[in-house]
């Protein structure tokens, strides 16, 4: 188990995985055996690909390594944040009377450094923070703390593609600069 993975509240079977997803719990990370196929199973894939979140499906030997519980064959992340549609916010924003201030967070891996960022990002008025549903960094116990708290304060957008998102940006007249950090050899 990832030092990431142990900060998150894990949750196994697919009948405790199928019960918070109806429950409107938030995931960061799913895992399904190959080949698992049985009808509870396929229900709780075809629920997960209604509310547009993500699986993995990986050897059983993965989910073994990640607990030696008789896990189903599922095991399931559940997220410490809440997280927000960029759809969502926006509006919100302009009816403060405020022009929004988005960061936007693309391979940030580290969640140590996505807490720190977060945290100078709250110092600065940003209004929340945007990042990839996949590719990116978790938001753990430690990226929480990392953050002095400021993940709890500051809306956090995990969205499935940057590029239509930004495009989203611009059609609400939003303004926006690039900055990348240049890779050194």
């Amino acid at each position: 188990m990832y030092k990431e993975e142990s900060d998150l509240t894990m949750i196994y079977g697919t009948r405790a995985v199928m019960e918070a997803l109806q429950a409107g719990k938030e995931f960061e990370k799913v895992f399904i055996q190959n080949g698992l196929n049985n009808p509870l199973a396929r229900e709780l894939k075809s629920e997960l690909e209604k509310t547009g979140l993500h699986f993995q499906s990986v050897p059983v030997e993965k989910l073994n390594r990640l607990t030696r519980n008789n896990h189903q064959g599922i095991i399931a992340y559940l997220s410490t944040v809440s997280y927000c549609k960029v759809e969502e916010i926006i509006p919100g924003i302009f009816e403060s009377g405020k022009m929004p201030m988005l960061l936007i967070l693309d391979r940030i891996t580290d969640t140590r450094n996505l807490g720190a960022i977060a945290r100078t990002a709250e110092c600065t008025g940003v209004n929340a923070i945007i990042i990839p549903s996949r590719g990116s960094a978790l938001i753990t116990a430690d990226a929480v703390k990392t953050s002095a708290g400021a993940l709890h304060h500051m809306p956090i957008c995990r969205e499935d593609n940057l590029k239509d998102t930004i495009d989203y940006l611009k059609t609400c007249g939003i303004r926006w600069s690039l900055v990348q950090k240049k890779r050194t050899h």
